[in-house]
């Protein structure tokens, strides 16, 4: 072609990273956000929203893997799990992959993005959309956990994008109070806090809204190339703190039971737990007094 056509991240007024597109696979402005997915030279295809990027082919299982593997493993029980957000399917996917698990909700308002990760990023999700232990709902979070029986579940994966615009009603105070009601006795719930180098506030926002409904309150890492600025922190909400205190030998020892080990790319026993030590730069963030 003539011109090389860029896409430019919009999620710093100053700051970001820009792709050279190979071609445009979609573009829509659906009820609640635009949304585009565009095949990439580097990253395989990506699918921004509101023109960030959400999730690339490339390094999508570095997320996905920590987002879910670390909960359900630090739980070791959990057969019960609810997905608020996470339209590509991918976390669904992993959620899947765990033998143990016998019933995974998944509540996505966004109905669009589910249709486009279907459609042009299929491997993302695979057979999750069709396992018969998956509930896909495509509607509000929100009302889902105000609804949500006591006790119904026993971990919660919010993978939404960051608290401004449609995402911005999952990190209030009555969100947190109502999933931990609907959690069991060592309930747990994790979401993504955003890279600490540049949304600290958001990390130290959340971990104070938090703590006014779980006893352990903390984060964790992980390095995902395209959410640029160095580690990502993912929230760490639990009704008991041992969870995130479980040796290497028995997180391998639940990996195997679950039948994940050895199908990562990023995951492993040893980076799950070396995942909580945090650098001083990320933990002074978080409420003082929980560690």
């Amino acid at each position: 072609m003539a011109t090389d056509s860029w896409v430019n991240e919009t999620l710093y007024a100053e700051w970001g990273q820009r792709f050279l597109v190979k071609r445009e696979l979609a573009r829509v402005k659906s009820d609640f956000q635009d949304i585009m997915v565009f095949e990439s030279h580097t990253h395989g295809r990506v699918m921004l929203l509101d023109g960030v990027v959400q999730i690339t082919e490339m390094d999508e299982f570095v997320y996905q893997e920590m987002i879910t593997h670390v909960p359900l493993l630090a739980h070791g029980e959990a057969k019960r799990v609810l997905i608020i957000g996470a339209g590509d399917g991918g976390v669904l996917k992993r959620v899947l992959q765990h033998r143990t698990v016998e019933k995974a909700v998944m509540v996505e308002i966004d109905g669009e993005v589910i249709r486009l990760a279907k459609e042009f990023m299929p491997a993302i999700a695979g057979d999750a959309w069709t396992d018969p232990r998956a509930e896909v709902i495509v509607g509000d979070g929100i009302d889902y956990v105000r609804q949500a029986p006591a006790g119904s579940f026993d971990a919660v994966i919010v993978d939404s994008t960051d608290p401004i615009g449609v995402g911005e009603v999952l990190f209030t105070d009555e969100f947190y109070a109502n999933s931990a009601r609907l959690l069991s006795d060592r309930g747990l719930i994790v979401n993504q806090c955003g890279v600490p180098a540049m949304q600290a506030e958001e990390l130290r926002e959340t971990s104070l809204r938090r703590a006014k409904s779980f006893p352990d309150v903390w984060a964790y890492v992980a390095a995902v190339p395209t959410y640029v600025g160095g580690y990502m922190t993912l929230g760490w909400a639990a009704k008991d703190a041992a969870l995130r205190h479980v040796g290497v030998e028995e997180i391998r020892r639940r990996a195997e039971v679950a039948g994940v080990l050895d199908t990562t790319g990023y995951w492993t026993p040893e980076i799950h737990a070396a995942a909580f030590h945090l650098p001083p730069y990320i933990a002074r963030h978080l409420p003082r007094g929980h560690d």
